[in-house]
């Protein structure tokens, strides 16, 4: 696939950006090119386990997506089929001469931003700004395009062991990898990778091995009253909002920790009734880091007492979901030598460090290079420079484009050998 090509898939997927599990026009184009390349593709059960999606979207979520799928051109049947099955999408590649399974994962899904209007903005220039409310403001949009890229390059089979990419929905809020690993797609993988681009680095810059991401969980903890009236009868009422924020300035004051570096927070509250009603319902969303996994395990524990003694206080029932989550992984040496030789043979990349930090966030891709680490195998989580003008997750997020193209000579020269 010529440069050319690889920046209009990535155009299109920007300007079509969809959610999380609600990527119905994204993975119907990836998988449509895996078909027309002639790449054996697998989705559905063999690709995630839908039943183990903790916070699915709602049925109304589900609607307004799928209607909009099919207005940008999706045949309704394949978006009922993805609404049913899941979004997630995995291509098969085979060399022909004996050699490792790899494994690379590649995100799809946007972010909630609404999209920067001004001119000088690349997108807006270009006529590819999203035509969603969402926004691909992490450079998923480049990712799935390289995937597919590297797809196409891949398909000679001119290559030693077995190629696996996983196009993973749901990134944001760490919900797609722990479903995917649940329906088997790391069995059998010895070594494991994901690409990143951007991370506020100048194109021509990899990071070998990211060192500096944290784990997390995501929680959502519900509280469960009576409602009474706030004047004729408060003591027969059960206060959920109050236990609900009872909690919330609990979770925000935990402890920190000497072992490693934590955070903590409360990103929604909400709660129905009136201002004469106590109210008996209420729902927290937050969320717990660490650099380390063993700490956020402890983290963990600490809010969930945390919500549970508040619940307790206010005489209500709370009840703690975790509905995402991401670990830490450490790079290999093995692979970051491989990757060093791989470097050497792209002129385009001039910075190489082996070891690096990205600022500190989380990815659950971190989730799948463990479980292939756990089970034996090697792992790596990439970072490209792409030079983006914004940061992550702002609406003037873009990418240089030619970020694109070295990301896909690279890995191909990686798992060419």
């Amino acid at each position: 696939m010529q440069p050319d090509a690889i920046i209009a898939l990535r155009r299109q997927f920007h300007s079509h950006a969809e959610p999380g599990f609600l990527e119905y026009r994204t993975a119907w184009v990836i998988l449509g090119t895996l078909r027309a390349l002639g790449v054996p593709a697998t989705t559905g059960a063999d690709a995630i386990d839908v039943t183990g999606i903790a916070l699915p979207p709602t049925d109304a979520e589900q609607e307004a997506w799928a209607r909009r799928a099919v207005e940008s051109g999706v045949p309704a049947a394949d978006v009922a089929w993805f609404r049913e099955h899941g979004t997630a999408v995995i291509a098969e590649l085979e060399g022909n001469r004996p050699g490792p399974t790899w494994g690379l994962r590649v995100d799809i899904d946007a972010l909630p931003v609404d999209e920067e209007t001004a001119e000088d903005h690349r997108p807006v220039a270009g006529g590819f700004r999203s035509t969603t409310p969402y926004m691909h403001a992490c450079g998923h949009d480049a990712h799935a395009a390289i995937g597919l890229a590297l797809a196409d390059r891949l398909r000679d089979g001119d290559f030693a062991g077995r190629m696996r990419i996983m196009f993973q929905p749901a990134e944001e809020g760490v919900r797609g990898a722990q479903p995917m690993i649940d329906a088997g797609v790391t069995r059998g993988i010895d070594r494991m990778l994901a690409v990143h681009l951007g991370g506020d680095l100048p194109t021509g810059t990899v990071v070998g091995g990211v060192t500096d991401a944290m784990a997390t969980t995501k929680w959502t903890a519900r509280f469960e009253g009576e409602a009474a009236h706030a004047a004729a009868a408060p003591e027969k009422g059960r206060h959920a909002l109050a236990a609900a924020a009872q909690a919330t300035l609990a979770i925000l004051g935990l402890t920190r920790f000497a072992a490693a570096d934590t955070r903590v927070n409360v990103g929604t509250f909400h709660a129905d009734g009136s201002a004469n009603i106590i109210p008996a319902l209420a729902t927290i969303t937050y969320e717990t880091r660490s650099t380390s996994n063993d700490v956020l395990a402890d983290l963990n524990g600490r809010a969930r007492a945390a919500v549970q003694g508040a619940a307790q206080m206010y005489g209500v029932t709370a009840k703690t979901t975790a509905y995402g989550r991401a670990a830490v992984s450490q790079p290999d040496d093995v692979l970051l030598d491989e990757l060093a030789r791989a470097v050497a043979a792209v002129p385009a990349v001039t910075v190489f460090t082996p070891k690096g930090a990205s600022g500190g966030g989380s990815d659950d891709a971190h989730l799948l290079i463990r479980a292939v680490q756990e089970a034996g195998g090697l792992g790596t989580y990439v970072f490209v420079g792409a030079s983006n003008p914004a940061p992550h997750h702002h609406r003037r997020f873009d990418l240089d484009e030619d970020a694109l193209v070295i990301a896909v000579d690279l890995l191909e020269r990686l798992f060419r050998g």
